[in-house]
């Protein structure tokens, strides 16, 4: 699969990423709201992991714009 983590705590996204690429699967890295919106809209991902809490825009208004544009 190819995933989407958005998450800023890079201690905690460098973790998540490697062990994700151990079980085979791809992971795109984004550390800011913004950057994983704009990682969403212009990739193909088969599934996005969102924190909720992240600089400059939030996980929930990441996922409502997400939803808005389809």
């Amino acid at each position: 699969m190819k995933l989407l983590l958005v998450e800023d705590d890079a201690t905690t996204a460098d973790y998540v990423c490697r062990g994700l690429a151990e079980l085979g699967h791809a992971v795109d890295h984004a550390a800011t709201g913004v950057d994983g919106l704009t990682a969403a809209l212009v990739g193909v991902h088969d599934a996005i992991i969102l924190d909720r809490n992240l600089p400059e825009l939030d996980g929930l208004a990441v996922l409502t714009a997400l939803r808005a544009q389809g």
